[in-house]
């Protein structure tokens, strides 16, 4: 083999090892959630074990995997954190499987008040961000009937962590309702927004795929969205079809409806990418009008 054929070769490696650091593998782990709490912990641990087995660097798990949502469960499945049982099992399979684990959402304790939390764990199993639900679920339709604020309080404060170079906004399902969480997400510099959601039958199948595109165009990035398995038997249906959606509105993979982990290849050149072929953010008239986040960032 020559010096030149030996250089041509590197240089070619060199370009594919750039490539490739822009690229980050996905799991999106759509659990079947029951009314057994130690089941359900472990059934995300293997799930999430598997993912890393299969390549997966970020796994991401789905709104109350670890409780059947309803306002009848979040008191008795609450737990404080760091130090609940979820939690702690939560830090070490991200640890074990050296991964970056968002844990979809869980009910969290505090003194006398319950959130929908959800937690952001680093590859060393450390937590890297914790969101508290800013939107508590309402709705009133003629087949679902439902109300967290009888049980839970809500979040102020916006919280981000990073993949690799990349900073990610946290939210929490009926967020994604609220563009403005989501613009304020957009000036802090995210490049990823992350919904742990469950959305149910009512609402699923109209405004699930149109809310998770309308915030990737709006704001330029990815979205991310984590659903639990559907369940036909569950006091509250989850509508499933976890996905991801690329900066430009395309649905890159999706979930049926069932348990079922999909994984995505994230290409974070395109944020830029799509910004710089259609510059809604720069041509923003900040002279006329403005998104002012007032609580903690």
């Amino acid at each position: 083999i020559n010096a030149e054929y030996m250089g041509t070769l590197s240089e070619c490696l060199f370009f594919f090892a750039i490539i490739n650091m822009s690229v980050t593998k996905f799991a999106l782990c759509q659990l079947k959630v029951t009314a057994d709490k130690a089941a359900n912990i472990a059934n995300a641990v293997k799930h999430i074990t598997e993912a890393a087995q299969k390549g997966a660097e970020v796994v991401v798990l789905p709104e109350c995997f670890n409780t059947p949502y309803g306002n009848a469960y979040f008191p008795s499945y609450a737990e404080p954190i760091p130090d609940g049982e979820t939690c702690v099992a939560m830090a070490k399979a991200a640890a074990d499987n050296k991964v970056i684990l968002l844990a979809g959402s869980m009910p969290e304790k505090e003194g006398e008040k319950l959130y929908n939390t959800s937690i952001a764990y680093g590859k060393d199993g450390a937590i890297l961000s914790k969101f508290r639900k800013m939107h508590l679920f309402k709705l009133n339709t003629e087949t679902v009937k439902f109300d967290e604020s009888e049980t839970l309080s809500p979040g102020h404060e916006l919280a981000t962590f990073k993949i690799g170079d990349h900073p990610v906004g946290m939210a929490i399902c009926f967020d994604i309702r609220f563009f403005e969480l989501a613009a304020s997400y957009g000036k802090l510099g995210t490049h990823m927004l992350m919904y742990p959601g469950a959305f149910n039958m009512a609402t699923g199948p109209v405004h699930w795929h149109l809310h998770a595109r309308a915030r990737a165009v709006d704001n330029q990035q990815f979205v991310v969205l984590c659903s639990p398995a559907r369940d036909e038997s569950a006091s509250y249906i989850a509508y499933g079809h976890s996905l991801v959606v690329d900066p430009w509105g395309n649905i890159l993979a999706e979930a049926a409806e069932g348990e079922e982990t999909i994984f995505c290849d994230v290409d974070w050149s395109q944020v830029d990418a799509i910004r710089g072929k259609v510059p809604i953010l720069a041509g923003k008239r900040h002279d006329l009008y403005s998104v002012n986040f007032q609580g903690k960032q």
